[in-house]
């Protein structure tokens, strides 16, 4: 049996805003990719729990910054408020951005990536610079879910 995907690879113009909490990794970029992002993934689930006031415990908001040399890899959860941040994390508050975003899955996120790039030139929009504004990759987890949604969030300017 076929089973269909649940990457949908939409594509539109959002604007989001948020208060996120969590962890960070860096390592050497390419190479170290993506072994960084899934170990920072991991070691945060084991401690999401120690984060107060969480919007919802089951999806995680990775922001990174990348050049050619090293990336940084973030992962975290939505709060409503920042409480006493645990020990070892950090806070980030990111400001209303317009981000051009794609809705695909954990098994399309390369795909994704090449699909959301290319709409974004057909329609006259350029990555925002890093040091104004991070793309963000949000997973959303399912227990014993083979496939699981996840959206990509690209800082956007027309």
């Amino acid at each position: 049996m076929i089973q269909n995907s649940i990457a949908t690879f939409k594509c539109e113009v959002v604007q989001k805003k948020l208060q996120l909490v969590g962890q960070c990794a860096t390592g050497n970029f390419p190479q170290s990719f993506p072994e960084v992002a899934m170990n920072v993934q991991q070691d945060f689930e084991n401690r999401r729990d120690e984060v107060s006031h969480v919007v919802d415990r089951n999806v995680i908001y990775c922001p990174y910054l990348a050049n050619s040399l090293v990336a940084t890899y973030f992962a975290c959860v939505e709060v409503n408020e920042f409480a006493t941040i645990p020990s070892g994390m950090m806070a980030i508050n990111i400001p209303i951005t317009t981000y051009a975003k794609i809705t695909c899955s954990n098994k399309t996120v390369d795909k994704s990536y090449e699909r959301v790039f290319s709409w974004m030139k057909d329609n006259g929009y350029r990555q925002e610079s890093l040091e104004k504004a991070l793309p963000i990759e949000v997973f959303y987890f399912e227990d014993d879910a083979e496939e699981e949604m996840v959206e990509l969030y690209i800082p956007v300017i027309h």
